[in-house]
């Protein structure tokens, strides 16, 4: 299992979206519910946004590398997910 780590900014709706989507993709594949997101407002973490380099949210990392930036679709999310479980 691989770390994911997800940056948001509360208010965001393309953030909202992408949690929906994790939500719904996580009800139907048992092998993504094992997944961990560790979520980050990146207001609340100025020193970690520092050390990525991405400028839309919201943005995925698996493993410390960026996987998805900006506006989500189900398919990126799909294979944030995949990659992480492994």
């Amino acid at each position: 299992m691989k770390d994911v780590l997800m940056m948001v900014l509360k208010g965001c709706p393309h953030c909202r979206r992408a949690m929906e989507m994790i939500e719904e993709l996580k009800e139907e594949r048992e092998e993504y519910r094992r997944v961990r997101i560790r979520v980050v407002d990146e207001r609340e973490d100025p020193t970690l946004v520092d050390s990525l380099d991405y400028y839309y949210v919201p943005c995925f990392f698996v493993d410390g590398q960026k996987r998805m930036e900006g506006v989500p679709d189900r398919e990126a999310v799909e294979a944030v997910l995949r990659e992480a479980a492994g």
